[in-house]
């Protein structure tokens, strides 16, 4: 009965604010829907895709399965690679086959119903004018001491976009 109260309070919050922060009290101003605390050495782990097909919303970050590269589509048909290195691994076990993606499970976090609702994913943020905030982590190559296949995290040292394939971190600069 608690998990159910707290997951309704929990969609209840989403839905009144539409701007979500995790391990952290608040977001830091209104041009954030998602952003998570930097206390703790963690970065976010993308979704482990093994079929790109069906993918086809700009913009959209993978872990792709079947290369062991983090990859992000523009242009519509363009998978870019943010891994370069290819020797990445990962252990799909944790995504066996008994585990059966559902069509409607997902979360959409928006200010007002759009046409952002029919995009598939896990996690949809639908709001134009509002972006995510990665996890911070100093150093995360030297900090995150067990990462998981497909982790990013914002390099807070370096200032950069830290991604990890399975082996090897590689990091992005604009």
């Amino acid at each position: 009965m608690k998990k159910i109260t707290t997951t309704i309070i929990l969609f209840a919050a989403i839905a009144a604010k539409s701007q979500v922060a995790i391990d952290k009290p608040n977001v830091t101003n209104g041009s954030v829907s998602l952003e998570f605390g930097d206390t703790e050495n963690k970065g976010i782990i993308l979704p482990y895709v093994t079929s790109k097909n069906g993918i086809t919303e700009n913009g959209t970050i993978i872990y792709d399965a079947s290369d062991f590269k983090i990859k992000y589509l523009k242009d519509t048909n363009t998978w870019f690679d943010l891994s370069v290195d290819p020797t990445g691994t990962a252990d799909l076990s944790i995504q066996g086959s008994e585990k059966i993606e559902q069509p409607g499970a997902k979360v959409t976090i928006y200010s007002t119903a759009s046409a952002n609702d029919a995009l598939q994913g896990i996690l949809v943020l639908g709001d134009a004018d509002k972006a995510m905030i990665l996890p911070k982590v100093a150093s995360p190559h030297l900090n995150i001491i067990n990462p998981s296949a497909g982790m990013m995290a914002y390099d807070t040292v370096k200032k950069q976009l830290a991604v990890y394939n399975g082996k090897v971190w590689t990091f992005w600069k604009p």
